[in-house]
């Protein structure tokens, strides 16, 4: 399995190569050079899998020959042993039609765990084996810090920070990162949005000498490895529900376009899924987007999904690539466009080939409240986000009603208590193994919307450990 980038650029490399590099020299994402495809009776035979030999199995096909024979699967069964459900990724039906599948049974309650779990065991076994030292920089509009930091910590061959929007994380999301007082772990708070602290961090990999001196890598879903290990999921609910014999549809909320470009990764090999939805916030570019091929950013305006609070979403340009023809100069040009101006002049035949794939809503703070509540009536305790899931399921359902829609249920309520409480007079409470999260001392560096500042405190982080 070989992989290019989607500016054309970068030569073509192996998975470990795309592991360690997270983004290509050239700026563009990594994908496959060709997708493997799965027959309906290889989708049959993984059906009842347990789901980390499910994952395992898919996830081989993008490794290629970085893992020895059984590697792979013993670090799966590692990763998930520690979610705190048999079944990983439980799918809970909400009501004739509709099932919430619940990725957020791992250590740090949220969607980010299936990937970031396996990706820190993934470093450790290549870096290891290569003798080599990696600085981790990622950016977070709230989950993937922590997941990132909790898969990190500790680790022998990993220095990592983590650069967060000041003010704009929940409470819970924000300790999550802080408090975990490890040497190799450091947490950044930037004057600025999400948005912001993405574009850092893709500064400091295109900034050649520092990404060489640092020996940078990347646990964003700009990091292929990110999306590989999110696909399984998709896989794993669609087959539980009848897949292949059976059309399944997914609703996703997102923001950065990884978790839904990953069932889109899904789609692509195979699993017939006849529409993606998504759910959106007031950041809503992803629906303007969808609706009316509108892709111009505004500015982030916060809102109670925190973690879709996103204007610049970086995966979106791994779709386009696709949509574009594998053309990776058009892309490059299109990105540069998009950088420049602040809009995407997509091509109304790509927007079109989209749009008989993907729907969108943007769901107000006000219409969250309410399907929150709705839910809460029936029995179903949803975040801000999934809630968004859920809403943009109703509005923008498939138009065969025999068509189950699996709505992607990406934090644990707890993890956002005040949106919670406020829309349902339940404030739920955190689980026993993060029940003294509030006693807890906090670490972090708040520094300004300044490059030279924060890679400062990269490398004097990084040498400290060295």
């Amino acid at each position: 399995m070989r992989y290019v980038s989607t500016r054309g650029e970068a030569a073509p490399r192996d998975f470990e190569s795309v592991l360690l590099a997270g983004l290509a020299e050239d700026g563009g994402l990594f994908l496959p050079e060709s997708w493997p495809i799965l027959l309906p009776e290889e989708w049959e035979a993984l059906r009842g899998l347990p789901y980390p030999d499910l994952a395992a199995n898919i996830i081989a096909r993008f490794t290629g020959d970085c893992f020895e024979e059984g590697a792979l699967l013993a670090m799966c069964r590692d990763a998930y042993a520690g979610f705190n459900t048999p079944a990983v990724a439980p799918l809970v039906q909400l009501d004739e039609r509709r099932f919430a599948l619940e990725l957020f049974h791992g250590p740090t309650l949220a969607f980010k765990d299936f990937a970031l779990q396996l990706l820190g065991r993934m470093f450790d076994h290549v870096l290891a084996r290569r003798g080599e030292r990696i600085t981790i920089v990622g950016a977070t509009s709230g989950d993937t810090g922590s997941a990132a930091i909790e898969a990190c910590r500790d680790r022998a061959s990993v220095d990592i920070v983590i650069l967060h929007p000041e003010g704009r994380t929940s409470a819970v999301q924000r300790r999550q990162m802080t408090t975990v007082l490890s040497p190799n772990v450091k947490n950044i708070a930037v004057k600025g949005d999400f948005d912001t602290c993405q574009d850092m961090v893709k500064a400091m990999f295109n900034d050649a000498p520092f990404r060489a001196e640092m020996n940078l890598s990347a646990v964003n879903s700009i990091n292929w490895a990110r999306i590989a290990a999110q696909i399984p999921y998709y896989a794993y609910a669609a087959l539980n529900l009848g897949a292949p014999d059976r059309e399944v549809a997914f609703s996703v909320p997102t923001g950065n376009f990884g978790n839904v470009f990953a069932a889109w990764a899904a789609r692509r090999m195979g699993l017939p899924i006849s529409t993606l939805i998504i759910g959106s916030n007031r950041n809503d570019i992803l629906a303007r987007w969808i609706g009316a091929n509108d892709m111009s950013a505004q500015p982030v305006v916060p809102s109670l999904s925190p973690s879709m609070d996103i204007q610049v979403s970086s995966n979106f340009e791994r779709l386009l690539f696709e949509l574009l023809g594998r053309d990776g100069a058009k892309t490059a040009a299109t990105m540069r466009a998009f950088r420049e101006t602040g809009t995407m002049p997509v091509p109304d035949a790509a927007w079109r080939k989209a749009t008989s794939l993907f729907r969108a809503l943007a769901v107000s703070d006000e219409d969250t409240i309410a399907e929150m509540r709705r839910l809460h009536a029936q029995g179903y305790l949803a975040d801000p986000h999934t809630a968004a899931g859920t809403a943009a399921s109703h509005a923008r359902a498939p138009d065969d009603a025999s068509t189950p829609i699996i709505v992607a249920a990406t934090a644990h309520p707890a993890k956002f208590p005040d949106a919670v409480e406020q829309a349902t007079g339940t404030r739920p409470g955190l689980p026993p193994h993060m029940a003294d999260l509030y006693e807890r001392e906090e670490r972090f560096t708040v520094l300004p919307n300044d490059l030279a500042a924060v890679q400062s405190a990269v490398r004097a982080h990084a040498r400290r450990n060295r």
